[in-house]
């Protein structure tokens, strides 16, 4: 049922999205992070969508109006780390101080985070829109049968 398809596709923005929210979440917490695993500050984090297709059916591949493999929503392709170099601040009693006197902080920039964290918000919000929307659409299909 192509109204299942529907929900599915606003399932995989939802998924997408909390799993954004979540990087997102870990840079916040990390925006003062100066020591990791790696030897050096937190590297802030960045979450890469790419369009989600839909796996190959029998009855797709015999289907005339679906020769090309449908489209099903989003998923989330990678994780990666932001290249953008860290910033250098002046505080010579930090441990972490070069013999400069200057600490490197995370590339986190605070703002830019609570912006994307808004955007993941109403990103979610507009899926739940579309799957509630959905799902008022089929209970009234299932009314006209009474």
């Amino acid at each position: 049922m192509s109204f299942l398809r529907s929900i599915d596709t606003s399932a995989s923005g939802l998924t997408a999205q909390r799993l954004r929210l979540d990087v997102i979440s870990q840079n916040i917490a990390n925006v003062n992070t100066t020591r990791t695993d790696d030897g050096g500050p937190y590297r802030r984090k960045a979450v890469i969508f790419e369009e989600k297709q839909e796996p190959k059916s029998f009855a797709n591949i015999l289907s005339e109006s679906q020769k090309a493999q449908t489209k099903a929503g989003v998923r989330v392709s990678n994780i990666v780390e932001d290249n953008t170099p860290f910033t250098l601040h002046f505080d010579p009693s930090h441990p972490d101080a070069n013999e400069e006197g200057y600490v490197e902080m995370p590339n986190v920039n605070i703002v830019s985070e609570m912006v994307n964290m808004i955007s993941a918000s109403r990103s979610y919000e507009a899926n739940v829109t579309a799957m509630n929307a959905m799902k008022s659409m089929a209970v009234k299909a299932l009314e006209i049968g009474r």
